[in-house]
Order: structure tokens, then sequence, then C-alpha cells
């Protein structure tokens, strides 16, 4: 196609379609960020971003990517030579154990199917065999992004506790938070990780740090090398409203906006809706006859749904014709997953009709490609919409 009317359908897994209200908060004019009115902006955003983490501690805000919130969870807490306990659940938590490797830590890494969350049990087992606590910290992905499955992370941290086991939780909620219910105090987390770009509904460029006082009194004698991303110095500059680097401004107010936006609905119906429209997705690629990659009906993901495709199918092929035809864009298959499995992302700024535009969009686009489906799919999906 060479020219296209309507709206893109951005259905990635994230970023995510931003608001027009969003978008029009960060089109204000940049103010002083060492002046009075900054400092006011900074304070609100503090006190009202803790909800959405469901704590009450501090959270630490970069300008950065969720990459960033990685590496300043692992730095602030730990030092050279450490070791870590990561579960291969996808492509995002590999990642993070290659992270934890480039600086300088020891890495216990679970094998796992990408198919199924974090095991609370082998949680367990792993640490009731480390007698001499040389694990000091559990590293989870609550919502792994490339597979759509949600680890159990109330359960994980229940299973550190039966082991006795003194070592931190350091949970990646990048594409759960404020999407999927998580309660970092409520469930013992040390720190939680988490970028802007998906259900908080803004542009990349945010990431955020909220942290426990266990993980704060961590940071005053983790030995890894760290300057920008040292907990310390934030924490100070913001209890008197102030960064202590140039803070990306026009994004904080993007993000008073989108904070606005999730309190008026309320979490719980974020939380509610979001889970809906997974279910009606769900419904949709089983009346099509195909595979939910998520394996566990406790684990299926708020945030997007990945379709596994038959053997001798090719999911690039479907998001290629999809794009072309109906200017709607699908997450790839990362990894080992590349050509097996495409992901459908429905979070954010999401509603009823955009996802029924989303499905109908990908049941033509399997149908071109000449995957065989079964019709069927789209109303059972609608079905789904209809029974709110």
């Amino acid at each position: 196609m060479t020219s296209r009317t309507g709206r893109h359908f951005l259905q990635i897994p994230g970023p995510t379609n931003v608001p027009d209200q969003v978008l029009r908060a960060m089109s204000a004019p940049t103010i002083d960020h060492r002046g009075p009115e900054f400092q006011a902006l900074t304070l609100r955003l503090l006190d009202a971003v803790k909800p959405v983490f469901g704590t009450s501690g501090p959270v630490v805000i970069y300008p950065a990517s969720g990459t960033g919130a990685w590496e300043a969870a692992l730095v602030n807490t730990l030092s050279p030579g450490d070791r870590v306990l990561c579960f291969e659940t996808g492509h995002f938590a590999t990642l993070w154990r290659d992270m934890a490797l480039s600086l300088g830590l020891e890495v216990e890494f679970v094998p796992g199917d990408w198919r199924h969350g974090t095991d609370p049990e082998t949680v367990a087992q792993r640490l009731a065999a480390d007698l001499s606590h040389t694990v000091k910290a559990v590293c989870v992905v609550h919502n792994e992004t490339s597979t759509g499955v949600t680890s159990r992370i109330a359960e994980i941290r229940q299973a550190i506790d039966a082991s006795g086991h003194p070592a931190l939780l350091l949970v990646d909620t990048i594409s759960s938070l404020g999407s999927i219910d998580y309660r970092h105090d409520e469930w013992g987390v040390d720190v939680t990780v988490a970028g802007s770009q998906k259900g908080l509904m803004l542009p990349p460029g945010l990431s955020f740090n909220a942290v426990s006082r266990k993980a704060l009194a961590a940071s005053r004698t983790a030995g890894l090398a760290k300057s920008f991303w040292d907990w310390q110095p934030v924490i100070e500059f913001n209890r008197r409203g102030f960064f202590p680097y140039t803070p990306a401004t026009n994004l904080l107010y993007a993000l008073e906006e989108a904070l606005r936006m999730l309190a008026d609905e309320g979490l719980e119906a974020v939380f509610a809706r979001h889970a809906r429209h997974a279910a009606a997705t769900r419904a949709a690629v089983r009346g099509w006859g195909l595979e939910v990659l998520c394996a566990d009906e406790r684990e299926h993901s708020g945030s997007l749904t990945a379709v596994l495709l038959p053997t001798g199918q090719d999911a690039d092929k479907v998001r290629e014709i999809i794009l072309d035809r109906f200017d709607m864009s699908l997450g790839a298959g990362l990894g080992k997953l590349s050509g097996r499995a495409f992901r459908i992302g429905h979070l954010g700024h999401f509603n009823d009709l955009t996802l029924a535009g989303t499905l109908a969009g990908v049941q033509m686009g399997l149908e071109l490609a000449g995957v065989p489906i079964d019709q069927r799919g789209l109303g059972d999906a609608l079905d789904v919409l209809r029974s709110r």
C-alpha cells in the first residue's frame, strides 16, 4: 500500500499507544528543573507513582529505558562475584542474565521451555540447597514480554521465605506494571524494575526502581561500580523535589497525566479490563484452532498473548501481510520463537472496539497467509466482550 487512511494499529506489546491527553501534556513548555514549579511537580509525582507499584517506599525515576532500571537494580544491591539465581522464562529473562554476567556476577540460570513462568517450588529447592547463602538475589521477570507468561510473584516470595533464605527478590515488571495486579510491598519484593512505554502509556524514556528497606540497606555496602545509577543521591535530591542530573522534564509531565488517568479509572478496573481483553484474545486464538503459547492457565498474561503457529507456517509472513494490508503492527517472535509465533499486545490505552478491530485484522491476515483456521475465532472473542 502506498497511502494509508485512518490510524495505525500499534498492537505490539510495547511501546504502546500514547493517549492524546498524554501527548498534549508533553507539549507544554519546558520549565527550569531547578525552580519551584518543577520542585512541586516532582513532589507530586513521587507520591502519585507509589500506588501503581503498591508501595509506600521510595520509587527512583531515571531518564532511561527499562534496561537501565535492570542495571540499577543489580549495581545498587550486589558486589562483584555475588551469585544470583535467574530463570529462563523467555527472551528478556535471558537478557537480564546476560547483563548480570557482564557486570561480573555469577549466575545460576535455571533452564525453561518459554511456556511456563518461574516455578515457586524450584525456587524453594534451589535456595534450600544453598546452605551457605551464597545466592544474594533472585531475579524474576513478572510478565515475560516475549511469551505472554506471567510468573506468580507472591508464591515465589512465599517460597523464599519458607526456605529461610535471605536473598533479595528483584522483579522485572516492564510489561506488567499498570496492566496486571502487582504489589511491591505486600509481596515482599525488594526491587521492582519498570519502564514507561507499556502500561504507563508513555513513550519510551523513563525507567523506575521501587526499593524496599532491605534493598536500601544492601545498597550501602554493595560493591559493584555505579555513578549515574546510584540510588542514594537520587533519593536525597528527591526529598527536596529535584534530581542530581537533568531530568526528562516533558516526560514527567506525561507521567503525571498518565498517573491521573490510571487513578481516575481505578487500578482494580484497569486490571480487570486487561484481564477481560486477554480472555477475549485467548478465546479468538482457540476459536481459530491455534495454540496460546502460555501453557499454564494460572500464568496467562493480561498484557499480551503469544500465538504459536503450526509447524510449516511462517509467523513473520503473517505479520508482514497484516502490516501491508491492514496497517497493523504485531509483535514478532523473539529468540527461539522467531518465525514460530507472533504476539498480540492488548495493554495500555485500549478498549473493546480496538481489540475487536485488532482481532479482525489478525483473522483476515491468517487467512490471507494461508494458515488453516476456523473463522469462528473472532466471534468467540466478541462473545467474551459482549458478556461484560
